[in-house]
């Protein structure tokens, strides 16, 4: 109870200023994040459903060309690694303010045990049964053909396929999982209810590539979160998020045309 004189609030009616807050922040962030972006790939994916080729008959590219001009395209590149990396920032400032630093969610100084092996070998569980479950569901017809680069043959094709994959990767896991999960503990979620809705979070903005696309994502959420809810270590989700997105988009370039099995 606030009294009139102190201009205080009791203990329960501050905590409850304090969830009430944090649910107004976390809508806020997802409405301009990957929340908006799960919506508009849903959306994409009915859109797909309901055009007379179905949702195998579509393409989408990943990384695709703006502009014709070289040096336009390259800045439309940049800004979309921009856009991706205040993302991040956000989610980090946001739990700075808080009192939760990077350290704390397993951003400190990158180690190769601890980080770089792990990051590997998760990129290695993912990634590989990702790809076979791509090829199965395109062949079902249940996932649009995915074009992880569209982008001319431009001297810096390369360096924004890599930008790319580490903007994506550092935004997902930062505002995905450590945010995420991190502030909804704050709200008294459990561990497995905050683990399935950050996976269902993951899964929805990636239903664009068909629901494929989506349950594999779903289950890449699944296995990303719980590793971080038991090491609290987030350098090995970045690294081989990064890897998987690096490999898709630069092995997709140079093997277009060159391999049968490849839509």
């Amino acid at each position: 109870m606030r009294t009139e004189t102190s201009g205080e609030w009791s203990g329960s009616e501050s905590a409850e200023r304090e969830r009430f807050a944090i649910r107004i922040e976390i809508a806020i962030v997802l409405s301009i994040t990957f929340g908006l972006s799960g919506l508009n790939a849903a959306l994409s994916l009915i859109d797909s459903a309901l055009a007379p080729g179905g949702v195998g008959g579509r393409t989408v590219a990943l990384n695709a060309s703006r502009s014709t001009q070289s040096l336009l395209d390259l800045l439309f590149q940049l800004l979309g690694v921009v856009r991706l990396a205040g993302w991040a920032a956000l989610g980090l400032y946001l739990l700075w303010r808080s009192g939760i630093g990077p350290r704390l969610i397993g951003l400190a100084r990158i180690r190769f045990r601890k980080d770089v092996l792990p990051g590997l070998a998760l990129a290695a569980i993912i990634g590989l049964p990702g790809l076979g479950l791509y090829l199965l569901a395109h062949t079902m017809g249940v996932s649009v053909t995915i074009v992880p680069s569209s982008l001319g043959d431009h001297w810096w094709r390369l360096p924004a396929l890599i930008l790319s994959a580490c903007a994506n990767s550092v935004a997902e896991e930062v505002l995905v999982v450590a945010y995420l999960i991190t502030r909804l503990r704050r709200l008294g979620w459990s561990e497995n209810s905050s683990l399935l809705a950050s996976s269902l979070l993951r899964g929805s903005y990636h239903l664009y590539q068909g629901l494929g696309g989506g349950l594999g994502n779903l289950v890449m959420g699944l296995i990303f979160g719980r590793y971080w809810q038991r090491t609290n270590r987030l350098w090995p989700l970045v690294l081989a998020h990064a890897t998987i997105d690096a490999v898709a988009y630069i092995g997709y370039t140079l093997l277009r045309g060159h391999v049968s099995w490849l839509p």
